[in-house]
């Protein structure tokens, strides 16, 4: 059954019909960068709270989290949280794998995290992820490379990029798991486009990115069908 099956299925929400969304992942989770809104995910809560508002959405993003940084703290982190506790989410929101793919202290150094390790952090990350509750995955920004190195040291590259989100892209294929394919879908708007909607870092999102990274996301079918699902009746 697909991911998009299980969420049709009605008992997965309560008589309430409350949803519990989980947000897992590295800065483009956390909303770094965007000091109007605080990022897509504190949007789209916004958005929920003023049609929906018992439904429950908890931004678990951390800056500079790794894969398997995401791994190591996802189940013990929803397990502490309010309406999730002693409970699985309805839902859960993975963005993360940046941070794996920068060159470290010099352009053709090592990556942070090598591709071998990194595909089996992200397989572990998605069955765990999957095994808990159903999942979306929202993939990586491109950079702009002209102002690497990130933080004196890292240096993060569109090549470098594209392999891991394939990586991540061809896992959630296989798992039935909606991927948003965010690097290409900005890629194809060019680089000034790209460029005018990062921050000053070359890394994250600003204000108006995050906005359209907002907007990308409403549009994305498996949102679409999400919401169609929240405000239906039962």
């Amino acid at each position: 059954m697909t991911t998009l099956n299980l969420l049709r299925t009605p008992t997965l929400f309560s008589c309430s019909q409350t949803l519990r969304v989980t947000a897992f992942g590295d800065s483009l989770i956390y909303g770094y960068g965007d000091p109007v809104n605080g990022g897509w995910i504190e949007q789209l809560r916004r958005q929920w709270m003023a049609t929906s508002p018992n439904h429950v959405l908890y931004n678990l993003g951390v800056r500079g989290d790794t894969v398997a940084q995401v791994n190591q703290r996802m189940e013990q982190e929803f397990l502490l949280r309010g309406e999730l506790r002693n409970n699985r989410p309805d839902l859960m929101i993975l963005s993360v794998g940046v941070n794996d793919s920068p060159r470290v202290g010099k352009r053709q150094g090592r990556n942070m995290t090598d591709s071998d390790r990194f595909t089996l952090e992200i397989i572990n990350l998605l069955d765990k992820a999957q095994n808990l509750c159903p999942v979306i995955f929202v993939g990586m920004v491109p950079v702009d490379e002209l102002k690497m190195p990130f933080l004196g040291c890292m240096y993060f590259n569109h090549e470098d990029q594209f392999r891991y989100k394939e990586v991540t892209k061809s896992a959630c294929r296989l798992r039935d798991i909606p991927y948003l394919d965010v690097f290409d879908l900005w890629q194809g708007r060019g680089q000034d486009w790209i460029n005018n909607h990062l921050s000053e870092d070359g890394l994250h999102p600003n204000s108006e990115g995050y906005n359209a990274l907002f907007q990308d996301i409403l549009h994305w079918q498996s949102q679409i069908q999400l919401e169609q699902l929240i405000y239906q009746p039962i």
